[in-house]
């Protein structure tokens, strides 16, 4: 089945083909400001080189990091009408109470509070105020808020009052788009119902990014479906896209972990994608990223939703060294490396100027970099090995020895050994992150509370993993290809009813569109 893997970065639009697991043809594209033309470019270039007919392509996989440029550059967002209900209990912390002043004020700051929520044990809190829940819609028609966040403590145990809350609005308000705490984050109030926020003011956003890329996708004369990579490595369809674009947040370095783990063959590794600006870090496990098990920051907001534990550190090929080679980075000239490093013909120092300078790359004109003190340039080698040294060791989870995995455009910076590890270059480095994209599957996963009173702990084992794998044939997986990648059983001994949280996440192929 030919596929396109396509991965839209802030500076680069990659994009590959591939006929099953062979990768026909990648490359390199600048990111245009409007989408659909960078997009479009990047395909017509990677069909081209690939010699296909485009009649044949079955499916594109699309990896993007707008969603998550729009939160970190405070820009295409929506306000929001920001609901909790848990008074009094929460009064003192006001929704938004932790953002940044300019991210608050981008999404409008219309923080609301009523009574309603239940207990940690499940037991009712405070009933729904229904009366305040009219005036809140009154002022959210007033105001011309298009969309709202509802959040309920402890929805995630409960989440009936969020959904009734939901209901009403939609009664009194039927064009409001609302998006409930409970289906995106987890136990943990304020990074829930900051997840929930930040997912409402990216709506409209998701609503023309995703038209972008059907638009592009059809301007190539392709009458396949698109689908979108998400944070764990596993693909949302359009309309889920659309509803929860969120999910997307860190899909670059997640397609390029798994983009890693494909070309190489390996499921346990440390990959570190290098670009120009950052490198980002982390480890596979099973073939996928390791999530995160504390909160993440998005642009100086706190959530808790599903993330990969990936980092990024201040070294890219675009990185400027200072004059005595002790200082890389974190200043980088990023895109701009063609024209400012002094390979290429400009003036500043870079860290891809250092590797043209020992001879580890051939760029640009070696000429120009020749009269770099042989000692200085050492001496910046040693800087950008220490600081990969330490990104390394802190991804590593024991002493056993385990393979290090560098892809990216600025891979050549990474030495053939590190921290005493083996370091693998595979072919197609370059383009991983569009190869994780084309090769992505279909993913199921619920996290929830039983109640072995009322069965075994093999039995809700048992249902989970069944609804898990539901979900992702549902979503398009087939059947047959289904294996769970991840299965957790956690006993909360402050409920009653000998209660334990299951979480069961499942991954399958696609199915193959004809």
């Amino acid at each position: 089945m030919l596929r396109l893997g396509i991965d839209v970065g802030g500076t680069n639009t990659d994009a590959v083909v591939m006929d099953g697991r062979t990768v026909l043809s990648g490359i390199k594209t600048a990111t245009t400001p409007d989408v659909t033309s960078g997009v479009r470019a990047a395909m017509e270039e990677a069909i081209g080189r690939a010699a296909i007919d485009r009649r044949k392509v079955r499916h594109v996989m699309i990896g993007t990091t707008h969603f998550t440029n729009a939160v970190v550059e405070r820009r295409h967002l929506s306000g929001v009408a920001a609901i909790r209900l848990g008074l009094p209990a929460t009064a003192c912390l006001p929704p938004m109470v932790d953002w940044p002043d300019d991210l608050r004020s981008a999404v409008g700051g219309h923080g609301y509070m009523l009574r309603g929520g239940h207990e940690f044990d499940g037991r009712l809190h405070s009933p729904l105020d229904v009366e305040g829940l009219a005036r809140v819609a009154d002022d959210i028609e007033r105001k011309g808020i298009g969309a709202a966040a509802i959040t309920s403590v402890f929805a995630p145990i409960d989440d009936r009052m969020e959904r009734e809350a939901a209901a009403r609005l939609a009664e009194r308000l039927p064009g409001l788009r609302v998006v409930l705490s409970s289906e995106i984050g987890r136990v943990g109030l304020l990074e829930r119902e900051s997840a929930a926020i930040l997912n409402a003011a990216l709506l409209d956003l998701a609503e023309t990014t995703t038209s972008a890329f059907a638009q592009a996708i059809r301007d190539c004369g392709l009458g396949c479906c698109f689908s979108i990579t998400q944070n764990d490595g596993t693909l949302m369809a359009e309309d889920r896209v659309k509803r929860f674009p969120v999910l997307t947040f860190a899909s670059g370095p997640t397609n390029s972990m798994r983009g890693a783990a494909f070309l190489t063959g390996l499921r346990d590794a440390i990959v570190v994608d290098i670009g120009g600006t950052t490198s980002d870090v982390g480890s596979l496990v099973a073939g996928f990223p390791r999530m995160a098990s504390t909160t993440v920051d998005i642009g100086g907001v706190r959530t808790n939703f599903r993330m990969p534990d990936v980092f990024a550190v201040g070294l890219g090929g675009g990185s400027v060294v200072s004059d005595d080679g002790g200082s890389v980075g974190p200043v980088s000239v990023g895109y701009r490396i063609v024209d400012e490093a002094r390979v290429f013909g400009g003036v500043t120092l870079t860290a891809t100027d250092i590797a043209v300078r020992l001879g580890k790359t051939s760029l640009g004109d070696p000429r120009r970099v020749a009269d770099v003190p042989e000692d200085v340039a050492v001496r910046a080698d040693a800087t950008m090995r220490e600081i990969l040294e330490r990104a390394v060791d802190r991804s590593r989870v024991s002493a056993a020895p385990i393979p290090v995995i560098v892809v990216g455009g600025g891979s050549i910076l990474m030495p053939g050994e590190i921290a005493g590890l083996t370091v693998l270059r595979p072919e197609n480095y370059g383009v991983a992150n569009a190869v994780g994209a084309a090769i992505a599957q279909i993913s199921g996963e619920v996290d929830r509370i039983f109640s072995l009173t009322e069965c075994s702990r093999e039995a809700a084992l048992a249902a989970a993993e069944q609804e898990a794998r539901t979900q992702a044939v549902a979503q398009g997986a087939r059947a047959e290809t289904i294996e769970v990648i991840e299965r957790e059983d956690v006993p909360l001994a402050y409920l009653p009813g000998n209660a334990t949280r299951i979480r069961v996440r499942v991954v399958g192929d696609m199915e193959q569109v004809t």
